[in-house]
């Protein structure tokens, strides 16, 4: 643990040997295509599928009366008060949004399941659309401490700032799939999924079966960002056509079908007041967060907004604050976790709001952020929201990113760059990022070869998992990592988890398998002290097998150890000797932490931001692997980026889709990407085992604001102010000529 292993999965991924829920094609299968809604709301007043039904190859056709007995899947309402607004798998007499399923059709192929879903008549009395005022409130929740308002009453200066978030699509590079086989009496789906337990559950509920006669396989998933972690209407149509037709049935998603009808993140607007006193310390925090949450909840739709506002007021100190969050209804997409989930949407608030207090204070924004930073020795750190940070060292970030940035000399340079008449700018942000709380499970047995497996109920979606927990396992019990198979995704071969989501899975994941070791390596030790005939205590693992401390020719093979404990060879080489099996509970929760500080250069002609270099310092507890961290950071600061510059999902006034393809939307290519220094400091997290803390989501939530305030100080002297996401060239150089030509007019 702790050095950089290549990751062991990469061998077979780049050779094309890969196994995606889309390569999977049984004997027999079937093909699922859907009828989709052309509106955004409209009461359904004809269902024409006689035309489809009679196409040569269409096997079934299935509406709403046929899956009316459906159970509903679970949504987790981790705040009281919310209205839950459940997933239909087909609309029946209305539709809430455009890309709602209305039908569905399954054939011998999938061109003649498309085509038949062509020839459906579908005829909508189109109504208006939730907008504005008249959106139905769905959740809210606040939080308050202290006296905000008598903070607010004794600031010298008060500043507020309104931050719009786009829409965002989790553009994974492998879209959604489904597929599906009843046989014997048991549901088998294969689901291109980062929560395969959670969706084995969903299913059976719905379904009304037992949970002993659902399995549910993840395969190789390429991506997920969040937009993998519920169960969608399209799985679960799929599950039923197997049944009900007794045959492997398959559908698998387009681009489009995924920028139209799967879950989107993001999409908040927040707006926020900072309570400052004359010598910069900081008072009070009034903040407004609404989500909108789209027209069905997946399991997670509360977890942005709860997340946005128990995070607030971040890295600082802040005795007053009056949060209030609230999730409104939209004939839209449902809105769910996407990378970051709502620390995104704190950060980018409380990092523009220190900009802007700076600013008014005239104070550099490093040293104003450095006066109100939670000091090293307070942790663990009660915050005003109710949670407690476990461990940090802020003031250390804030050193080392000073330091690797050459922040003093950055300022100096821009002075001398503005005197050229360049548009430069240096933008700082901190976060803090909660890391998943709760259980988790594993076990780690020793096989008849020698071999261990290592189960764990995480999943994985291209992070790097078996390489990680292969490390754990080799680390624990001495044995190459090579030796350890480590077995995920699948309900049947890996014990009940949670899956991989919120940054958890190194934490408490890895925290299951750790106790998982504990309890075989004693196992070991007690068997290996039987065979060899010494204390338990003299035992010691090894590459080779286990040996006696006091008498190192003493020894035996793991093997020879396994057979001891089984007898008589069986034929299975994987057969158990010696199984450990935990569920582990988080002590609480890990919080990771960073500084970034990101430079940018405006072109003056066409408003194209450049962004030079990112420094960037993490603190992600104890560092299991250094590649696989410098990974996430890097893949989770190209989605920082995406958001900041270029991405944004778009509906008319119609709630039609305006950016259905991948010409319309746009996602950060190679050459987008700047460079990046990246360092880290470790203070170890006391909630698990590992001392780890979670790292995937850091770069979508650091990145964004420290792009954002680059931008911003590069055009304070133009007098630009609150510019919104995403900074594309157009919207800068717009800025830039409305504030040229506010200029001309006072002149004049």
């Amino acid at each position: 643990m702790g050095q950089t292993v290549r990751r062991r999965e990469d061998q077979r991924l780049v050779t094309g040997q890969g196994r995606y829920v889309d390569d999977l094609t049984p004997e027999g299968c079937l093909h699922l295509e859907f009828v989709r809604s052309q509106f955004a709301h409209g009461d359904i007043v004809e269902l024409d599928l006689d035309e489809a039904r009679a196409l040569d190859g269409v096997v079934a056709v299935f509406t709403a009366a046929d899956i009316a007995d459906l159970g509903a899947a679970a949504i987790n309402l981790l705040i009281p008060d919310v209205q839950p607004q459940p997933m239909r798998v087909l609309a029946a007499e209305r539709v809430e949004a455009v890309g709602q399923p209305v039908a569905a059709i399954v054939a011998t192929s999938r061109a003649i399941a498309r085509d038949a879903a062509q020839l459906a008549g579908l005829d909508i009395d189109a109504l208006p659309v939730a907008a504005g005022d008249e959106r139905r409130e769905l959740l809210t929740h606040d939080w308050r401490s202290g006296d905000a308002e008598a903070a607010f009453a004794a600031a010298d200066h008060v500043v507020g700032i309104t931050v719009e978030h786009s829409l965002l699509a989790p553009m994974a590079l492998e879209p959604r799939a489904a597929l599906a086989d009843w046989r014997e009496g048991r549901l088998t789906a294969w689901l291109s999924t980062q929560t395969p337990h959670r969706a084995r559950d969903d299913l059976a509920r719905m379904l009304a079966l037992p949970l002993a006669q659902v399995r549910v396989i993840a395969p190789d998933v390429g991506g997920a960002f969040g937009g993998k972690a519920s169960i969608y209407p399209e799985d679960v149509m799929v599950a039923f056509a197997a049944r009900r037709l007794g045959a492997p049935v398959k559908w698998c998603a387009t681009r489009s079908d995924d920028l139209l009808a799967a879950t989107h993140g993001r999409g908040a607007t927040t707006s926020g007041e900072l309570a400052v006193a004359a010598d910069g310390t900081v008072l009070g925090l009034r903040a407004k967060l609404a989500f909108q949450l789209g027209s069905w909840m997946p399991f997670s739709a509360v977890i942005p907004a709860r997340n946005a506002g128990r995070i607030l007021p971040g890295p600082y100190r802040v005795e007053g604050i009056d949060i209030g969050a609230k999730g409104y209804f939209a004939n839209r997409a449902a809105v769910g976790i996407y990378r970051g989930a709502g620390r995104p949407e704190a950060t980018m608030l409380m990092e523009r709001l220190m900009d802007e207090a700076a600013r008014v204070l005239s104070l550099d924004p490093l040293e104003f952020r450095q006066r109100n930073l939670i000091a090293a020795d307070a942790f663990p750190y009660a915050t005003p929201t109710g949670e407690t940070l476990d461990s940090g060292n802020y003031q250390a970030l804030v050193d080392m990113a000073r330091h690797h940035a050459g922040y003093d000399a950055l300022r100096a340079r821009q002075a001398e760059l503005r005197r050229d008449g360049k548009i430069f700018g240096i933008g700082v942000s901190l976060y803090i990022e909660p890391c998943g709380q709760g259980w988790e499970s594993a076990t780690a047995s020793l096989c008849r070869d020698g071999t261990i497996i290592a189960a764990t109920g995480s999943s994985a979606q291209g992070q790097g998992r078996e390489t990680a927990f292969s490390q754990i396992v080799a680390d624990l019990l001495q044995v190459a990592p090579e030796q350890v198979t480590v077995r995920h995704g699948d309900t049947k071969e890996s014990p009940t988890g949670i899956g991989a989501l919120a940054s958890r899975s190194t934490a408490i994941g890895g925290g299951a398998m750790v106790r998982a070791c504990e309890g075989l390596l004693e196992q070991v030790r007690r068997a290996g002290a039987e065979l060899l005939q010494c204390r338990e205590d003299e035992i010691v693992p090894g590459e080779a097998g286990v040996s006696v401390a006091s008498d190192t020719g003493r020894m035996a093979s793991w093997e020879t150890l396994a057979g001891h404990l089984l007898g008589p060879e069986t034929g299975d080489p994987k057969e158990a000797a010696l199984c450990s099996s935990v569920v582990f509970h988080a002590d609480g929760e890990a919080w990771a932490s960073g500084c970034c500080i990101a430079t940018v250069i405006i072109d003056e002609d066409t408003g194209t931001p450049t962004i030079e270099e990112v420094v960037w310092v993490d603190d992600a507890g104890v560092v299991l692997n250094p590649m696989l961290v410098r990974g996430q950071l890097v893949g989770g600061m190209a989605q920082g980026l995406g958001e900041a510059l270029m991405e944004r999902i778009v509906y008319d006034e119609d709630g039609q889709m305006l950016t259905g393809s991948l010409m319309d939307y746009a996602v950060p290519r190679a050459a987008d990407i700047p460079p990046v220094r990246i360092e880290k400091i470790e203070t170890p997290s006391p909630t698990n085992p590992l001392g780890a803390k979670g790292v995937g989501e850091a770069g979508c939530i650091g990145i964004p604001a420290a792009i954002v305030n680059a931008v911003g100080d590069a055009l304070s002297p133009f007098g630009v102010r609150g510019l919104q996401m995403p900074l594309t060239s157009e919207r800068i150089w717009r800025a830039m000529q409305d504030a040229a030509g506010r200029r001309s007019n006072v002149d004049q």
